[in-house]
Formats: structure tokens, C-alpha cells, sequence
């Protein structure tokens, strides 16, 4: 377990743990210096009644009585002793002891489950591509006539041809879903450098503030791939005012996160707690957000939207077709659930270290196992987009550009459940201040990841609609 414990009980009797030893290990650095490389704490219990006290410094006896405690009251003396080592752990790896504090084995057990996960969406797919789409491929093209409206009989048998001329229909409110989308882009660029860069060691615990320092660098100046990106799929969509759209992109999420710890700030202040972040920093980050991030997205939607669009293989119809009663198992919120399982049990092991690491201060080190468990998020989200967006068109709907979006960012739902169950059963928070500040930072990263999952089942969802229609002759 990490620390020590405070006390213990010895039959019916309660005793204080009230020496702690200090050991404390140096590594040689140079020619009289010296560098603390490890420390370990020891804790006993010492009776002061036994003590040498002189009022200043005490003697130790080698065998001592633990220090009860009487429920009537019980005076007590707190000491402490501290015990150099030279030790043979270099600077550089002081902070592999970590490494062992944590279960290896379990991330290791994460990994193998989010592999099986992996292959057996895989599975899925090859079903579809193989057995499905390419035997139906093939048969819509051996036929006599090249034209899709000619092929009744053909086209009765499998749903998804049937809606060729509305499938690339520009979904509703087109703005906030191209800006939700270049979010989205901005957070995966964001979280991808940041969790290699600290892979590699170069954002360690050493460095106190390095990692988030370097994930909002990277956020702001990714803002300009955003832009660009959202812009381009913008225009696909047919939107004409692209100023609005920018504004919306480089305003939506940061917003959103700027106006939250804003208003959790004035309370942190109100305790007088430490943890409050100046005022002057905070106008540092508005300086960033407004200085940097908003004319990067401008600079990207500028030129993104002289670019040409995305194009599609088929034409949209002037007429929308009319969609037919889905069966039970295609509504959206339960299409979200059971799409949101699967790649929540990939990152469900890295989540549990991650919110101890924010919530009970202890260090989370192993940044090779979050990549490649970010690598593992990234292809199931993509699996399991593809997956539904083509059982949504085998029934004929093709309304899917908002339902790959919120299907493959379901996970966030189970994120945010696993969040409120590991507060009630982990944390022993009862206070206002504290309460609030941890469902709204929980919030934020419900939030954050629903835009990076979403984002990537879309863009998986996209390609994979484009290459099918496109296949077709």
C-alpha cells in the first residue's frame, strides 16, 4: 500500500503509530553534491512515558511499549528521526521505484483484454466486407444495366443501396457539427503528442505541471489543423457562412472548459485553498484562447474552405426519401449503450489508475501502456462506428452523420457512471467545495473524451461509407 498507517488495534486497546524514521538516500552528483534519488518512511509506535525527554531532544529506547490511546484523553508526543544512505539509483532513475508501486501485471491483463476486444470487432468486419458487402458488390455489378435505378429486384435485397441518393444528404444543423468535429480533431492531435512525448520520458511526474503545460500548448497551436479540417467538411456539407462556423469551432469546447474552472475558481478562492489558480494565469490562458487559438482556427477555415470539398462517389437526390419504422434494437440511445461497452472496457484499467492519480495523489508513470491502450481506443471506436453506421443503412436510414458521431463517443456514458460509482465507493468526500469540483472536472473529461471518440468513429464511419458507395458501379 502506499504510506503508512497511522495506527493499529492490539486486543481491545488502540495504539498511534507516533515516531516515523526517515530514510533518505543520496546519490553522488559531483564533487560535493549530492542529490536525494529515494526516501522511505518507517513508522512505530513509541510510548512517552518511557522516553529520555529533555524538552528539545529524546532518547530512543530499543524496545519500547506502543502509545495508546485512552478515549478519555491521551497526551502525545509526535517524533521523527531521519537516516542517510548512499545510494546507487541514478538521478535519472529515481522514479522507476513507481513503476513496482503499481500492478504491472493488471495493465498488462488490460491489454490483452482490449486486444481481444480488438479482434473480435475485426471479426465482425470481415464478416460484413467479405461474406456481405463483397458478395453484394459483386452481384449489383454483374448486372446488365450500370444504373442504380435499375436494378429493383437487386437493389429490394440489400438496404443499403437503397438509400445511394440520400446517404451523403448534409445532416442538420451542419455548423455545430463541423465545429463539434474540429474539436474533436484539435483534442486527438492534442492527446496523441502529449501521451507520446511523455511515453518517450520527457513529461514525467519529475517535471511538476509539464504534461498539462504541454497539452495546452499543443491544444492551442493545433488550432489551425481544426480549422482547416472543419472547414473542408464544412464545405462538403454545403455551409455557406464559413465566419460563423469558425467562430463557433474556436469557441464551443474552449468555452466550455475556460467558463467551468472560471466559475470553480471563485470557490476555490472563497476556502483560501492553494490549489486556486492566480488570477494572472488565468488571463494568461484567456491571452492564449483569444491571442493564438481563435486566429489559428480563422487562419485554417481560410484556407480549408478555398479547398475543394470531400467528394462522393454518388449524387444526393433533390427529394429526401422517406425512412420506414426502425425495429427496437436501432434506436440511438440503445445503439449508443451497446456501441459504448466494448471500447470502454479497453480504457476501463487505465481509467481506474488515471483517477487515482488525480483524486488521491499518487503518481501514474506507465505512459507506454496509456499509448498503446490509446492506440487499442482509437481502432475499436473506428470498428464499432463502421459496425453500426451499416446496420443503420441495411435499415434504410440514412441519417448518420450525428449517430456515428454520438454512437462511437457512448463510451463517455459509461466513463461518466464509472466516475460517480468510484466517488461514492473510493473517495470519502462529504464536503460542498470538493463535491463540486470533482463532478465538474469529471464532466470535463466526459466531455473531452466524448469529442475524441465521437470524432474518430465519424471520420471511420465516413470513409468507410465512401468506399463502399464508391465500389458500386
Amino acid at each position: 500500500y502506499h504510506g503508512y498507517r497511522l495506527g493499529g488495534v492490539i486486543g481491545d486497546q488502540v495504539y498511534i503509530n507516533n515516531h516515523l524514521t526517515l530514510k533518505l538516500g543520496y546519490h553522488e552528483h559531483g564533487e560535493n553534491q549530492f542529490r536525494v534519488v529515494e526516501f522511505e518512511v518507517e513508522a512505530r509506535s513509541v510510548d512517552i512515558s518511557k522516553l529520555n525527554y529533555d524538552g528539545n531532544k529524546c532518547i530512543l529506547p530499543a524496545e519500547t511499549s506502543p502509545q495508546f490511546i485512552n478515549p478519555k484523553g491521551t497526551r502525545l508526543l509526535f517524533l521523527y528521526s531521519v537516516k542517510w544512505k548512499k545510494s546507487d539509483v541514478s538521478w535519472a532513475s529515481r522514479w522507476d521505484t513507481y513503476l513496482g508501486m503499481n500492478d504491472v501485471k493488471i495493465h498488462w491483463f488490460s491489454i490483452i483484454n482490449s486486444l481481444i476486444v480488438v479482434f473480435f470487432l475485426y471479426g465482425i468486419l470481415i464478416t460484413i466486407m467479405v461474406r456481405t458487402l463483397k458478395r453484394d458488390i459483386a452481384r449489383y455489378n454483374a448486372g446488365d444495366n450500370d444504373s442504380l435505378a435499375g436494378l429493383d429486384e437487386s437493389i429490394e435485397e440489400t438496404g443499403w443501396k437503397l438509400v445511394h441518393g440520400d446517404v451523403f444528404r448534409p445532416p442538420p444543423n451542419s455548423r455545430l457539427f463541423a465545429a463539434v468535429i474540429g474539436n474533436g480533431i484539435q483534442i486527438f492531435f492534442m492527446a496523441l503528442i502529449t501521451i507520446f512525448f511523455a511515453m518517450l520520458g520527457m513529461l514525467s511526474p519529475a517535471s511538476r505541471g509539464a504534461l498539462g503545460t504541454c497539452a495546452i500548448f499543443l491544444f492551442v497551436f493545433s488550432g489551425s489543423i481544426a480549422g482547416y479540417f472543419s472547414a473542408r467538411l464544412y464545405k462538403t456539407m454545403r455551409g455557406r457562412e464559413w465566419r460563423r462556423a469558425a467562430l463557433l469551432t474556436a469557441t464551443l469546447y474552449p468555452g466550455i472548459v475556460f467558463t467551468t474552472c472560471f466559475f470553480l475558481n471563485f470557490f476555490i478562492w472563497g476556502k483560501h485553498s492553494s490549489g486556486a489558480v492566480p488570477f494572472t494565469t488565468m488571463l494568461a490562458l484567456l491571452c492564449l484562447w483569444f491571442g493564438i487559438s481563435l486566429p489559428l482556427v480563422y487562419l485554417g477555415y481560410f484556407f480549408g474552405y478555398r479547398k475543394h470539398p470531400f467528394t462522393h462517389p454518388v449524387r444526393t437526390n433533390q427529394i429526401p426519401r422517406q425512412i420506414p419504422d426502425q425495429l427496437w434494437y436501432m434506436n440511438p440511445i440503445f445503439c449508443t449503450l451497446m456501441a459504448g461497452i466494448l471500447p470502454f472496457g479497453v480504457v476501463f484499467i487505465e481509467l481506474f489508475f488515471i483517477l487515482t492519480a488525480l483524486w488521491e495523489n499518487q503518481f501514474y508513470y506507465l505512459f507506454g501502456f496509456l499509448f498503446l491502450v490509446f492506440c487499442i481506443l482509437v481502432i475499436s471506436c473506428s470498428q464499432i462506428s463502421v459496425v453500426m453506421v451499416y446496420l443503420q443503412l441495411c435499415a434504410e436510414d440514412y441519417r448518420w452523420w450525428w449517430r456515428s458521431f454520438i454512437v462511437s463517443g457512448g463510451s463517455a456514458v459509461y466513463m461518466l457512471a464509472y466516475s460517480i460509482f468510484y466517488f461514492m465507493t473510493k473517495l470519502e468526500i462529504t464536503e460542498l467545495v470538493p463535491t463540486l469540483m470533482y463532478f465538474a472536472y469529471t464532466a470535463l473529461m466526459v466531455l473531452t473524451f466524448w469529442l475524441l471518440t465521437g470524432t474518430i468513429g465519424f471520420f471511420a464511419a465516413y470513409a468507410f461509407i465512401r468506399k463502399i458507395y464508391a465500389a458500386v458501379k
